[in-house]
């Protein structure tokens, strides 16, 4: 039963292995829309899913006044780093990556209430951005940008432009959802199911071939115990007969004692039984009911049998047997001859006599 299941077993555990492995690669995009008033006294909004959630950020909605730290850029600075409190309207800390952790940056804005944290990285990196981890800061909306949208916030920020800022959950990405991945993920399941079905296959190929030789062979073994029952012999009782004047004989097939007139057939062993109820045991079984001689044996039938696949006798093989006075080298393929005279080697046996006699004195 367990080699059965461990194919399916192991298809199992490699899949939440597979999902496991990749969850710890998902991550979740931010929806970032700012509104500010420029010089012309025009409203203008600007839309982006640029922002990545850092692994222990909260994904909701929040909204807030874009607010900088107060001297260092990188709010990495002793409290208070921010010109705001919890009693401000609500309002998004925008710091610049570096000189402390993530952690502490976003701690820094979250003892002072802001209601989001907004990283943007470092110079020359363009819009690219990174997937934070935060441990240590948590129960707050943190995410990163690309430090070219940062900067172009600052810039408007320090021009004492006041920027509104809303985030809201993006789509979530993970290695599932990459072309590649799906590629792989493709091959992997296709490996999978086809070494299952080909191990269902050799099993199943391995069993009918199994049930197959097992029918031939009975059926083989079947054919020669025809040919044996044929050539054992057939009586029909008589009045006198020893089977029939005692109550103690019977068929020991159908436990019925003999009457004059049943016909009997008589194994190898001697041992009798009515024909109607040996040949189909011997069909099946082959050997007597009593003895369990088997008749193939018995006949010569196996024998003849294994004779027609083997053309070469065997390699002649020497022994050696004490007769009289002296050792003989007899050939075991030839038992049958004991005349010192036809052996190849005779060999002295005195030393023998000798070591003998010294035991016995």
């Amino acid at each position: 039963m367990g080699k059965k299941t461990q194919p399916p077993l192991l298809l199992l555990l490699f899949l939440l292995g597979l999902v496991h492995c990749s969850a710890t690669f998902l991550f979740w995009t931010a929806n970032v829309e700012i509104s500010f008033v420029n010089n012309y006294n025009e409203t203008e909004e600007k839309y982006c899913e640029c922002g990545l959630y850092g692994r222990n950020s909260r994904r909701e909605r929040a909204f807030g006044i874009v607010t900088l730290p107060v001297g260092d850029p990188k709010g990495c600075g002793p409290d208070p780093v921010y010109d705001r409190n919890e009693t401000s309207p609500s309002w998004i800390a925008l710091v610049k990556r570096g000189n402390c952790t993530f952690g502490e940056k976003i701690n820094a804005a979250k003892r002072l209430g802001a209601a989001a944290v907004v990283v943007y990285n470092v110079d020359g990196s363009g819009n690219s951005t990174t997937h934070m981890a935060h441990s240590d800061a948590d129960e707050i909306v943190a995410i990163m940008i690309g430090n070219t949208q940062g900067m172009e916030i600052v810039r408007l920020v320090k021009n004492g432009i006041d920027v509104e800022m809303i985030i809201s959950e993006g789509v979530a990405h993970g290695p599932w959802m990459d072309t590649y991945w799906l590629y792989f993920l493709s091959i992997a399941f296709f490996i999978v199911t086809a070494a299952s079905i080909a191990y269902f296959v050799f099993i199943s190929a391995n069993r009918l071939y199994n049930m197959s030789m097992s029918k031939r062979n009975e059926k083989r073994l079947k054919s020669e115990a025809k040919k044996a029952i044929k050539r054992l012999q057939v009586r029909t009782l008589k009045r006198g007969d020893e089977e029939t004047s005692s109550d103690s004989s019977m068929c020991a097939v159908c436990i019925e004692s003999y009457k004059v007139g049943d016909v009997v057939t008589v194994l190898t062993c001697d041992h009798i039984f009515h024909k109607t109820c040996i040949e189909p045991w011997l069909l099946e079984r082959r050997t007597c009911p009593m003895c369990k001689c088997d008749i193939l044996k018995a006949l010569g039938v196996e024998d003849d049998r294994k004779e027609s696949f083997s053309s070469e006798s065997p390699p002649d093989v020497t022994v050696i047997t004490v007769t009289g006075d002296a050792l003989y080298e007899v050939p075991l393929t030839d038992p049958g001859s004991l005349d010192p005279e036809r052996q190849q080697h005779r060999y002295d046996n005195r030393a023998f006599e000798e070591d003998s006699e010294a035991a016995r004195g």
